[in-house]
């Protein structure tokens, strides 16, 4: 098991000085989410030889490890160029994970083509098989690049994705058939997976390898006025990447379940909530998942 933070709420540091904080903060892990000096949103990774080494000094340092890399690409663009751009930008990350001794990657489907989208356009708007199609496209070039390197890529459904609930997520990855392409679970985005949390992860069974964890209130919530977005209608995917205990999440299910299915993966602490007090939020997380882990799976 591996208890990871993912440090977006401290990205003002310098790679050297996350290594640090991480660390100090009680991390044994990093998720390296996507920043502009590493693995940047969407474009070509900036990631040279110094920078390489640099990085992994720091963390031999400070005694921390990179337990994820997150590469975000449109690998599920039905547009030839977007999608062959994606395709050069995968084959460097997957370069530069084995570079940094990294055999994890975390992705989403892509997102687009949410499931009320029934248009096509230039602006990222595409029909879900349209996206889906290219998604296959993009696994034909991948998988074999991953299992020929002894790298696992997790990935998940997301909110406004072109697969947003968790069963057709988990039977594609099974149709994938690949021992290097496996399941995240983003506590955050529970209640779009499903309308049961227990029965929702054990859909994951077998294939689970990350979850990250942040609570969230629960948009489904019967009250019209639970959430007031305008104009009214608005398809806006709301949810929250809160502290545990500040949400609706039942964190006891959350972890009973995951102990059951036989989880062993990466835990990672994904708050994004709090930026002004980041480091007490940090410092909380990982108590709290150590202490749910503790009653879990060492009792």
């Amino acid at each position: 098991m591996k208890i990871a933070l993912d440090p977006h709420m401290h990205r003002h540091l310098s790679l050297e000085e996350t290594c640090r904080l991480t660390a100090e903060l009680g991390y044994e892990y990093i998720e390296l989410s996507p920043r502009p000096d590493f693995l940047a949103w969407w474009t070509r990774p900036r990631v040279y030889p110094e920078r390489v080494r640099s990085f992994k000094k720091a963390m031999k340092d400070h005694g921390v490890g990179l337990a994820t890399l997150q590469p975000m690409y449109r690998w599920s663009s039905p547009y030839r160029d977007e999608w062959e751009m994606a395709m050069d930008n995968w084959k460097r990350t997957i370069e530069i994970a084995v570079e940094m001794e990294c055999d994890l990657l975390v992705s989403e489907f892509g997102r687009g083509g949410s499931p009320e989208r029934s248009t096509v356009d230039r602006d990222g708007i595409h029909t879900p098989e349209a996206c889906e199609n290219a998604f296959w496209r993009s696994m034909e070039v991948l998988v074999p690049m991953l299992e020929r390197e002894g790298l696992t890529l997790s990935i998940e459904p997301h909110p406004e994705d072109w697969i947003e609930t968790m069963e057709p997520a988990v039977d594609i990855i099974k149709t994938i058939n690949s021992p290097s392409v496996k399941c995240s679970y983003i506590a955050p985005h529970s209640f779009f997976y499903g309308d049961d949390l227990a029965e929702t992860i054990r859909m994951t069974r077998d294939v689970l390898v990350h979850a990250r964890v942040a609570d969230t209130f629960n948009h489904k919530a019967s009250s019209q006025l639970r959430y007031i977005v305008n104009p009214p209608g608005s398809a806006a995917r709301v949810h929250q990447h809160l502290d545990i205990g500040e949400g609706e999440i039942d964190w006891d299910v959350f972890f009973k379940t995951l102990h059951e299915i036989g989880f062993d993966g990466v835990f990672s602490s994904c708050v994004f909530a709090w930026e002004e007090r980041a480091e007490d939020s940090s410092r909380f997380m990982r108590e709290e998942i150590q202490r749910y882990i503790d009653k879990y799976w060492n009792s």
